[in-house]
């Protein structure tokens, strides 16, 4: 069927999302990073642009920018922006753009809209409204409010509410933080030996440490775990975790892996293929909480001290990644010596890698 299958590429994918949130950042103060893939402009105050016209100017910027073509919808409301943004994508003709400001092009494009391709109606929902002969997204409008709130609850009301203009979702313009944190990969062959998969986790660990470090937090809880195949024969199959309480909070890699291979040790078992395995870092608390350290009479150094040692170190270590690349300064337990995640088909880091960078020749 003339297909091209490729490995998930996490680190170009976060990278290139990257660079169409800060292109887009550029056109309204007020954004809300919804997911990798989408996200939400605040457009009050723009009310004497041409918003079709400058709404085409964004997706010309981000395509010049990133290569990446982008669908953009506008609305009163959070799901009526996502109706237009709808439109956008499905029709051609709209050249990327589509704007639901008028009640009639508001009623137009609900009528046109199946129930369950409103955002926020899921698929359980979409079955309980077909059934009652409720089938487009103007029929869930109309519905009688006080019958939506006993049926739908509170998220249906907000979104009846939202189709019929009356904005009740606001941007969240302050992401909030993680409250966990998880790297995991499928291995591409099983893993058996306990030294192998004692650096996947080792790299999986890293992972956790440095995004903790992003998010400018520390967990206090680590949680490792590793399983065969599901489809293995019942004899075969097993599945371990351990979770592990840091005592004081930490992003630090150093003290992360000595609480992952504490837990390993406790959860592994020989004689099983592993076929997956993970980290979960959790009871996560922003950097300088007085949540985050736990007193201790036995304490070999002040606690200060020991986190300032720390953070320079980490910090060092992370700008020199971020410099010469990925992985190029890691702890010595962080080897991929047998184990290899599943990326037969793996496409270059064109973005994140100095190796893979695109040679253009003139």
């Amino acid at each position: 069927h003339r297909v091209a299958v490729y490995s998930a590429n996490f680190p170009l994918y976060g990278d290139m999302s990257a660079r169409v949130m800060n292109t887009l950042a550029g056109f309204s103060p007020d954004i809300e990073i919804y997911s990798i893939d989408e996200c939400f402009l605040g457009l009050g105050g723009f009310g004497r642009f041409d918003l079709e016209g400058y709404a085409r100017e964004m997706r010309r910027t981000v395509r010049r920018n990133t290569g990446i073509p982008v669908s953009i919808g506008i609305g009163p409301t959070k799901t009526l922006a996502k109706a237009a943004n709808r439109m956008a994508k499905k029709n051609p003709a709209l050249e990327g753009v589509a704007m639901l400001l008028s009640e009639a092009d508001i009623h137009a494009a609900l009528e046109g809209m199946a129930v369950e391709h409103v955002w926020g109606i899921g698929n359980r929902y979409a079955v309980f409204l077909h059934e009652r002969e409720v089938h487009t997204a103007r029929d869930f409008a109309r519905l009688p409010a006080p019958w939506v709130r006993n049926h739908l609850h509170i998220t249906g009301a907000r979104v009846q509410e939202e189709l019929n203009g009356r904005s009740c979702l606001a941007l969240e313009l302050v992401r909030p933080s993680k409250q966990t944190i998880c790297t995991s990969r499928s291995f591409g062959t099983p893993v058996s030996a306990h030294e192998e998969l004692q650096h996947a986790v080792a790299h999986f660990t890293s992972k956790c440490a440095f995004k903790l470090r992003i998010e400018r937090s520390k967990a206090s809880l680590l949680t490792v775990f590793a399983c065969t195949s599901p489809f293995a024969p019942k004899e075969e199959r097993y599945w371990g975790t351990r979770t592990i309480g840091l005592g004081e909070a930490s992003n630090d890699t150093i003290v992360l892996l000595a609480a992952a291979e504490r837990a390993l040790a406790a959860l592994f078992r020989g004689g099983f293929g592993y076929k997956k395995a993970g980290v979960i870092v959790g009871g996560m608390v922003p950097c300088g909480s007085p949540e985050q350290t736990e007193l201790s009479l036995f304490q070999e150094e002040p606690v200060p001290e020991k986190e300032f040692r720390s953070g320079l170190v980490m910090e060092a270590l992370d700008r020199l990644n971020a410099r010469y690349g990925p992985g190029t300064i890691r702890l010595a337990s962080d080897v991929r010596s047998g184990w290899k995640q599943r990326q037969e088909r793996l496409s270059p880091h064109y973005t994140t890698s100095w190796k893979d960078i695109i040679e253009v020749k003139a």
